[in-house]
């Protein structure tokens, strides 16, 4: 008798490893699943795969594919040590790094992401498009290219205009864009992500209504008179 009581428990045991082994191995092969298809996306929403840089003279110096794809516009990346260096950082993190202007606000990279954030949700909910193309259209809309310098000296000084390079051309598209939000949210019941986000679309767009194409359109008629 006592081994006929034995038998069924042992088979017991037995069905009890085999279940945990299976379900062991499922649990494994959905972690492969998961980890396999690995899309890098902004936020973890917007994808930058699709990104067009329509401007052939800014693919070099606007970052957003392949390397430059990043789930947050915060790498740490020391990119003030060596010139140039800086055309490697992500152009959304750079945009943010935009925002981080005035002594009360430097330093504060936190605050400069969540406004990207906010401004990124709100583009694509007003214009329906993927909001990364939206920012880099600005950008290319937004930088002058052409500008005047001084030229002369002992006290006979004259303008003289000049061709602006590809780099300096984003570099001064990001700084009318931000200084552009920072004016319009200054004293105003708009938060800077609403002021942000109707200036990139302007921007886009090429709407004069943006402070960056307005910028952009007297630094080009200024230069053409000294050329």
């Amino acid at each position: 008798m006592a081994d006929v009581e034995e038998t069924p428990v042992e088979e017991f045991e037995e069905e009890e490893e085999e279940e945990v082994e299976e379900s062991g191995d499922e649990e494994e092969e959905d972690f492969v699943a998961v980890g396999g298809a690995a899309e890098i996306k902004l936020f973890g929403k917007w994808s930058f795969d699709d990104i067009e840089i329509r401007d052939i003279s800014l693919v070099d110096y606007i970052a957003c594919k392949g390397d430059h794809a990043t789930y947050l516009p915060h790498t740490a990346g020391r990119y003030q040590k060596k010139r140039f260096r800086k055309a490697s950082c992500p152009i959304v993190e750079r945009l943010a790094c935009c925002l981080m202007k005035k002594g009360r606000n430097s330093g504060k990279k936190l605050m400069a992401c969540r406004i990207v954030q906010q401004t990124l949700e709100i583009i694509h909910i007003l214009t329906d498009q993927n909001p990364i193309q939206v920012v880099v259209d600005a950008i290319i809309n937004s930088g002058p290219r052409e500008d005047s310098t001084r030229v002369g000296g002992a006290g006979v000084v004259r303008r003289q205009a000049v061709d602006m390079s590809p780099f300096r051309r984003v570099n001064y598209a990001l700084y009318l864009l931000a200084t552009g939000a920072r004016e319009a949210s200054f004293r105003n019941l708009k938060t800077m992500a609403e002021c942000l986000s109707e200036e990139l679309i302007n921007a886009a767009r090429g709407s004069s209504n943006s402070y960056a194409i307005k910028k952009k359109d007297e630094i080009e008629r200024v230069s053409k008179s000294n050329r």
